[in-house]
C-alpha cells in the first residue's frame, strides 16, 4: 500500500466531533496544534455568543508519536430537538452547528460499522471540509464516499457505531486523518461509538496499554451510567435505552463489565425507555464464514446472552463481519419471540473488502443476508413500533434492500 502525503491547510479548531452526555448536555471534542484555552461558545442565534463553558485539555504518547492537544467541553443546558451554533477554542472564528436529539419519539438512528472510513486506494478527499483543502494520508473507495453521502442525507438524529473507527492499527497519524474526514458529519450530530479490534493497538514490548488513542480521542459518557471505563456504557435518548458493550475487554461472569451490565439492566424502566438496544463489535450470531470461532463472539455470548434475553432487549447490533445479516428473534440458537433481533452491519466499506462467503444451507434463524456495502437506519416511531431499513449502496445508488417493522417487547403482553 502506498501513502501519499498532501499539503494540508489547517484552521485553528480541527477534528471536531460531538457526543451526547445525558438529556440536556453535549460533549464537544476538538484538536489543536498548540496549547490553548479549552473553551466553547454556544448559542441558538448565529453570531451572538452569550454562553460559554471551559473544558479540559490532554494529549497522549504512543511510542514515538505525540498527539496534538485534545480538548473537550460539555455544553449545557440544551433544549431537545434544537439547533445550536458553537465555536470551539478561544481564538477560532469558524462557526459550527449541531442539532440535539429529540426528547420524545420519533427518533432516527443511523447505524453503520465504521469500516466505511478505512484506508483503501489513494484519492483526494473533497468533502467540503472548509478547514482542509486536501486531506493527507487518506483515500477511500467509491463505496465509502457513497455511504457517507447517504448517511448525511438521511436526516438522522444520532449515529451508532459498533467499533473499528479509524483502522489506524498503530499508525497514529491515521487517527488524525479519520478525525478530519468525519468532521463534516460528526460535528453536527452526536456520534456514539464503541471499540472494535482495530482500536486495541496493544503492541507487546513497545506499547502495553490498550485503547490509548481511542480513549483519548473518543470519550463517551461512561461515568454517567456507573461504568468505570470508556469501553462500555449506556445512555437514554428519546425513549430508547442504548447499551454499548466492549467485545475486547473482560466479559466473563466475574468481570466488572458483566457486573455493570447486570446492574444497568436492572435499572431500566420500560415506562420511561420502552426500547432497549445493545451494540457490540464481534457478533454473537453469524452465518458468514468470516470470523467464526472467535472468543470475543462465542465466549461473550455464553456469558451475557442470558442477561439481555431476560431483560427483554429488543435489538442487538454488531459489526466486525464485512457483510450484512439480519436474524429473527433468537435465544440460545433458537427462535424465540421474546428474544432480541440480531443485526450484523459491518458493511460500511473497508480496505479488506467484503466477506462474500456464507455457510450453506442458510440457518433457519437467518432471515436476510447479503455481502454488499451499505448502512442501516432505525426509525423508532413510538413506544411500540420501529422501522428498520438497510440501505445498499449497489451501483453507487441508494437501494433499500431489507426492511422490517419491529414491535417492542415492552408492548408485547407475552414478553412482559
Amino acid at each position: 500500500m502506498v501513502y501519499i502525503y498532501l499539503p494540508i491547510i489547517m484552521c485553528y479548531c480541527m477534528q471536531v466531533h460531538i457526543s451526547s452526555v445525558g438529556q440536556d448536555k453535549m460533549r464537544i471534542t476538538w484538536i489543536t496544534k498548540a496549547s490553548t484555552k479549552p473553551i466553547v461558545y454556544f448559542t441558538e442565534t448565529a453570531g451572538v455568543y452569550q454562553n460559554s463553558v471551559l473544558g479540559t485539555s490532554s494529549s497522549y504518547n504512543y511510542m514515538t508519536y505525540k498527539s496534538d492537544e485534545i480538548h473537550e467541553a460539555v455544553i449545557s443546558p440544551l433544549k431537545p430537538d434544537t439547533h445550536y451554533f458553537y465555536r470551539c477554542g478561544e481564538n477560532s472564528t469558524k462557526e459550527y452547528f449541531l442539532k440535539t436529539p429529540p426528547a420524545e419519539f420519533p427518533i432516527k438512528f443511523a447505524v453503520s460499522d465504521a469500516h466505511m472510513f478505512s484506508i483503501f486506494h489513494i484519492h483526494t478527499i473533497l468533502l467540503n471540509f472548509q478547514c482542509i483543502h486536501n486531506a493527507g494520508d487518506l483515500g477511500q473507495t467509491e463505496w465509502t464516499n457513497s455511504t457517507l453521502q447517504h448517511i448525511s442525507q438521511s436526516n438522522y438524529d444520532m449515529l451508532l457505531l459498533p467499533g473499528d473507527l479509524a483502522y489506524a492499527d498503530f499508525l497514529q497519524s491515521l487517527w488524525d486523518s479519520f478525525g478530519r474526514l468525519v468532521e463534516p458529519l460528526a460535528s453536527k450530530r452526536p456520534w456514539m461509538v464503541t471499540q472494535g479490534n482495530h482500536e486495541v493497538e496493544k503492541f507487546p514490548l513497545f506499547h502495553k496499554e490498550p485503547f490509548t488513542a481511542y480513549n483519548a480521542r473518543w470519550r463517551m459518557p461512561f461515568e454517567e451510567s456507573g461504568s468505570t471505563t470508556n469501553l462500555y456504557y449506556s445512555f437514554d435518548v428519546a425513549g430508547v435505552h442504548v447499551i454499548m458493550l466492549g467485545s475486547y475487554t473482560d466479559f466473563d461472569f466475574e468481570s466488572p463489565q458483566y457486573k455493570w451490565l447486570e446492574a444497568d439492566l436492572r435499572k431500566v424502566d420500560r415506562k420511561v425507555t420502552p426500547w432497549t438496544v445493545v451494540i457490540i463489535h464481534a457478533p454473537w450470531y453469524n452465518s458468514n464464514t468470516a470470523h467464526q470461532g472467535e472468543k470475543e463472539s462465542d465466549d461473550m455470548k455464553k456469558s451475557m446472552e442470558v442477561l439481555i434475553f431476560l431483560a427483554r432487549v429488543d435489538i442487538v447490533f454488531a459489526g466486525h463481519v464485512h457483510a450484512y445479516e439480519r436474524f429473527t428473534r433468537v435465544y440460545n440458537g433458537n427462535q424465540d419471540n421474546c428474544a432480541p433481533v440480531y443485526i450484523n452491519i459491518g458493511d460500511g466499506g473497508n480496505r479488506e473488502g467484503l466477506a462474500t462467503s456464507y455457510e450453506n444451507p442458510k440457518p433457519s434463524i437467518s432471515v436476510f443476508r447479503e455481502a454488499s456495502f451499505g448502512h442501516g437506519e432505525l426509525d423508532v416511531v413510538n413506544a411500540t413500533h420501529a422501522l428498520w431499513t438497510w440501505h445498499r449502496n449497489q451501483d453507487d445508488q441508494p437501494i433499500v434492500s431489507d426492511s422490517v417493522w419491529l414491535r417492542s417487547h415492552s408492548s408485547n403482553p407475552i414478553c412482559t
